[in-house]
């Protein structure tokens, strides 16, 4: 276990935790939300499969480098059990194109596992933006990058 582990006592702080570092641009903070074990995996958009905690780590760090993403969860679907949680997420992630701002959306699933000091994520898998569901917009937005 890492030393400082502060505990989250439900799937959705840690989720709410996650995206706040990734606004943040805290890959520290980033990092104590995960699992501390080596069979985590992160899929960011349109990249390949990421497993164990060094490589993930070092997948963040590279993204964060330049600092925080703005990106926000709009739309949570939420499955929770006793040990696991499975939430799919639309996330808005504001990017630059062309000199313009936009949002574009992923899709995203997180998975949760809870044991005896609580939740933590265990996965991440990120789709390439899709378009928006009809009667909602992609709008303009200030900065940011895809994760």
């Amino acid at each position: 276990m890492r030393r400082g582990f502060r505990g989250f006592g439900s799937a959705e702080s840690v989720e709410d935790a996650f995206y706040e570092a990734l606004r943040q641009g805290d890959l520290a903070a980033l990092m104590e939300i995960w699992a501390d074990d080596d069979d985590v995996v992160c899929i960011h958009p349109g990249g390949e499969r990421i497993e164990g905690l060094d490589a993930v780590r070092a997948s963040w760090e590279e993204i964060l480098q330049d600092g925080g993403m703005m990106i926000e969860p709009v739309r949570r679907h939420c499955t929770t059990g006793a040990a696991l949680a499975v939430h799919h997420v639309v996330e808005a992630v504001q990017v630059r194109e062309g000199g313009r701002r936009r949002v574009l959306h992923c899709n995203a699933t997180n998975v949760f596992a809870r044991d005896a000091l609580g939740w933590r994520l265990i996965a991440h898998h990120a789709s390439a933006p899709v378009e928006p569901e009809e009667g909602s917009r992609t709008t303009e937005a200030p900065g940011g990058v895809l994760h």
